[in-house]
């Protein structure tokens, strides 16, 4: 922790006075020169001295301001109040906090035989006393005397008449009554922070020379009158300073203690009581006077995305109180407590860097294909792969034309061709043939003719159409097969169906086994797979809905390539298909987007 040094709070700044000698005209007042004034009256006072104050010429005037002038340069310079007052009230007021650690009063008249020195933490709205001061304790206070109780708010230490000059009146803010370990506390603010000082003197007392004869008008001794008023503290910096520069004023005195700390540690204020703009990741504190330890404040971890960030409590008791640093403003198209993510309608570009400013780019959806009620309808794309959220029947990364086998594409997405299998997107016109594609138009059971990739370990009968398994082709009757189609919605849809495996696979053929339905797929690629083992090979699949009229639910037609993702029972090593699965006719961005959600949604 730093601490910045200690000087006179007093130099350059001028005290506040009820009353000034001569203020609105010339006074005559009397005094004993100080070279007599011994501390034995019966050797003898001297003459006293009488002399005229006048406020407004300077060689006889003696002002407030030369209390708090250099006393090394001007040690005969005082200020006086008028003649008669009992009640006098010195005040200084600072323009912003300080700490103190002493005062030091030296009078030029008997110091007061009552006196109270006060302090203001907020700007003299309030005051609390520092010390009493009194002849007689008891008696003008009613509390102890600290030559008695050491810890008591009164003395008696500082009122005696003689010295009839130069009396000195001391108050230490720090005591062995008032010990604090840690500067920087509470309790320590409490006592030492101040921003205004008042010495209020309630009572004058006679030298004891008037005593030795006859005075002359006593009167004109009767004033208060003060060398030197020393206030020995330091700007107030908790603990994150050690040095400190002009505070809302202009003019500027030699040896002038300012008030705007210099603040180190990431902290900021004109007294370090705060983090600095982007460093609120943990709470501010003070630095520790006692073992040192600067607390200093740490940066939030923005990405370059932001200028300032907030302390949030939840954020911090959340993260087990290691970091509660909430990002303002995210900039570059950013947004979350750190500017970690990309705003929605944008993606994360891998190929930046986080902090890049780069490093979010604009969704490039096309409007009429891409839907709006994903998880999040502000989302247009997937903020990670910059894939879009397509309407029912459209299919591309930017959602800009129909899915293989739908047609028509518009507001309302891309319609089912009324066809085996793929038709003219425009006009819903079927195709006849494809090209390079051999096209298998079977019943659902029937063996897919010249098929290259027979399961070696499967008889030839399993391959034939029996006489009690009933059927038809779902490609010859498509009308006949209405099943409600499960589509690729949300990430976060995708996710939640933890589906135990995900395969590019062909569908060779499909048995109506009575109680259950079994298809044969060739597997061509494995995306993900649980505790059932997958191999690139033929296989069989088990539709869990199978209706009377002989149709899988999902629709498998065979010599298709389907993306399927369902679930397994690994107690039987099956593969199964329902509703809740996943079946799309194969594309390549299709798995492609689904891979990138594997990888990095899920």
């Amino acid at each position: 922790s730093c601490n910045p040094p200690v000087g006179n709070l007093a130099t350059g700044r001028t005290p506040v006075t009820l009353t000034t000698c001569g203020q609105n005209s010339t006074e005559l007042y009397c005094f004993y020169p100080d070279q007599n004034l011994l501390h034995q009256v019966s050797r003898g006072c001297g003459q006293p001295r009488c002399t005229k104050c006048n406020a407004n010429q300077p060689d006889n005037s003696h002002l407030p301001a030369d209390m708090t002038d250099d006393f090394f340069a001007n040690p005969i310079s005082w200020w006086q109040s008028a003649q008669g007052v009992h009640r006098e009230e010195i005040r200084l007021d600072f323009e912003t906090e300080f700490y103190l650690t002493h005062v030091i009063a030296v009078f030029k008249s008997p110091r007061p035989a009552a006196m109270v020195l006060e302090r203001s933490q907020d700007y003299g709205q309030t005051w609390r006393p520092y010390k009493y001061f009194s002849v007689n304790c008891t008696a003008t206070f009613g509390l102890q005397d600290d030559v008695i109780e050491e810890s008591s708010m009164c003395t008696s230490r500082y009122s005696d008449a003689v010295p009839c000059t130069r009396g000195e009146v001391i108050y230490r803010a720090l005591s062995p009554a008032n010990k604090i370990e840690d500067p920087y506390s509470p309790e320590a603010q409490d006592l030492l922070k101040l921003t205004n000082l008042r010495l209020l003197l309630l009572k004058r007392q006679e030298c004891p020379c008037h005593g030795s004869g006859l005075v002359e008008k006593p009167q004109r001794f009767a004033h208060y009158a003060i060398y030197d008023l020393i206030i020995r503290g330091s700007c107030f910096c908790n603990g994150h300073a050690e040095e400190c520069e002009l505070a809302n004023r202009t003019g500027v005195t030699e040896n002038m203690v300012h008030g705007t700390c210099v603040c180190r540690h990431n902290t900021a204020g004109d007294h370090c009581e705060k983090c600095a703009p982007l460093y609120n990741d943990q709470p501010w504190k003070p630095g520790d006077g006692k073992t040192g330890a600067p607390n200093e404040c740490r940066k939030c971890r923005c990405h370059n995305h932001a200028d300032s960030c907030h302390f949030d409590l939840s954020v911090w008791l959340a993260s087990g109180k290691r970091s509660g640093g909430v990002c303002d403003d995210c900039k570059h198209n950013t947004e979350g407590h750190r500017c970690q993510r990309c705003k929605p309608g944008y993606y994360r570009d891998r190929g930046k860097p986080m902090s890049s400013a780069e490093v979010c780019k604009p969704c490039a959806c096309q409007p009429m294909g891409s839907a709006n009620a994903t998880f999040s309808r502000s989302w247009r794309c997937h903020p990670k792969t910059g894939f879009c959220y397509c309407k029912p029947g459209v299919a591309g990364p930017n959602c800009d034309r129909c899915l293989m086998g739908y047609w028509g594409f518009g507001e309302n997405g891309c319609r089912p061709c009324d066809c085996a299998r793929d038709c003219d997107q425009h006009t819903g016109n079927c195709f006849n043939g494809y090209d390079n594609e051999p096209f298998f138009n079977i019943p659902i059971g029937g063996r897919i003719p010249d098929l290259v990739q027979t399961p070696t370990n499967e008889s030839e009968e399993e391959w034939k159409w029996n006489d009690h398994e009933q059927g038809f082709s779902a490609l010859r009757h498509p009308e006949k097969c209405v099943c409600k189609e499960k589509v690729l919605g949300s990430v976060t849809d995708f996710c939640q169906m933890k589906y135990a495996y995900v395969i590019k696979a062909r569908i060779l053929s499909a048995h109506d086994k009575g109680t259950h339905a079994e298809v044969v797929v060739k597997v061509k690629k494995v995306l993900k797979s649980g505790k059932v083992k997958i191999a690139r090979s033929n296989r069989s699949i088990y539709p869990e809905s199978w209706t009377n009229r002989g149709c899988t639910c999902p629709i498998l037609n065979p010599g298709t390539d389907y993306l399927i993702a369902g679930q397994e029972d690994s107690r039987t090593s099956k593969l199964l298909v329902n509703m809740n699965s996943l079946v799309k006719p194969w594309k390549a961005y299709l798995g492609k987007q689904v891979s990138d959600i594997l990888r990095t949604g899920c």
